[in-house]
């Protein structure tokens, strides 16, 4: 199995290479493309977000404390912990009758550097990328009277709720379904990635779906592209590439090499994973699938060079090296 999508080169010379695994599937399984293995079973970390997000539209807490779309975009966010999203966060908490000192998901510097070298030498809970999905948790847990003090465990109503929804969307036994614990405290999921682009491609295309689930998963996939910036940050792969794609695709990384992205035109979704991990290739893979799938149009592709063929350079700023992508996905009849 050649899986190899990534060649990085010091000089002339090659150095490093990436494997990676892609599956893009319609709303109804099919499997449309792949590249290495589709049903690699891996975790999907953020980019369940989306999905976390839809339990909260479902509870009735995102329509009943009035949130509004650019709300809605920030509890799918990985966000840079710049001053809106931490504004943002504030908010909605303070909608639901809390404070920040609520959320449990723990805080580190922004995933932006240069966002990072900005901000405040003492960061509370609400800079974390995450908190936007636990303020998701919480004003739910808060609207149906549930405890908020336990939301992040996995025994709370709330996360029994998420894991319902993730196998029903991507047609995997709840039983099937890794359970571990992810980065912010919260239980985090594993399954195929045919399975999880199956889920995808039913928020591109949720017809045959129950109509207010549908109606749902539309309103979000529908904030993430009007609000990239909620989704991510200033200068971040999901937000300029969702920029670019100008609400012709949504897209959700998640931590570890792992992304996803929808195509509502096509009712597709994409699920990719690289082995190694590498974000800055990940990046560039998911960029490099959807033009090769003719959904990124070339001049967004040349906008976002940056991600896809980024330079490698040395501590005087020099450029030693480069990165290349060749693949090309598996068509499937």
């Amino acid at each position: 199995m050649n899986n190899t999508v990534a060649r990085v080169y010091r000089g002339k010379w090659l150095d490093l290479t990436h494997q990676a695994h892609v599956a893009v599937v319609d709303a109804s399984g099919k499997l449309l493309y792949s590249l290495g293995n589709p049903e690699r079973f891996t975790f999907i970390r953020s980019s369940a977000k989306p999905f976390q997000a839809l339990v909260a539209c479902e509870s009735g807490a995102v329509e009943g404390y009035g949130l509004d779309d650019e709300a809605l975009a920030l509890l799918c966010a990985s966000h840079s912990g710049e001053a809106l999203h931490v504004k943002k966060v504030v908010e909605i908490l303070k909608k639901a009758g809390l404070g920040e000192e609520v959320l449990q998901c723990g805080t580190h510097p922004s995933l932006s550097p240069a966002i990072a070298k900005t901000q405040p030498t003492l960061l509370t809970n609400a800079y974390s990328n995450c908190s936007g999905k636990h303020t998701g948790m919480l004003i739910t847990a808060r609207w149906l009277g549930e405890d908020i003090t336990t939301y992040l465990e996995p025994s709370h109503p709330h996360q029994g709720r998420i894991l319902d929804v993730l196998s029903q969307l991507s047609d995997t036994p709840k039983e099937s379904i890794g359970l571990a614990t992810d980065g912010c405290g919260v239980p985090v999921h594993a399954l195929p990635l045919r399975a999880f682009a199956l889920a995808t491609a039913r928020m591109a295309n949720p017809r045959g779906l129950d109509a207010k689930r549908a109606a749902y998963l539309r309103r979000i996939a529908g904030a993430m592209m009007a609000h990239p910036f909620m989704v991510a940050g200033s200068g971040r792969a999901c937000t300029r590439l969702m920029e670019e794609a100008k609400g012709e695709i949504f897209v959700k990384l998640g931590a570890d090499g792992y992304y996803m992205a929808g195509i509502p035109s096509q009712g597709w979704g994409v699920t990719c994973k690289v082995e190694d991990g590498n974000m800055a290739i990940c990046e560039g893979l998911i960029i490099h699938v959807l033009h090769q799938l003719g959904v990124l149009s070339q001049e967004g592709f040349d906008a976002l060079e940056s991600f896809h063929s980024p330079k490698r350079t040395n501590h005087r700023g020099e450029v030693v090296g480069r990165v290349a992508y060749d693949f090309v996905l598996t068509k499937h009849l």
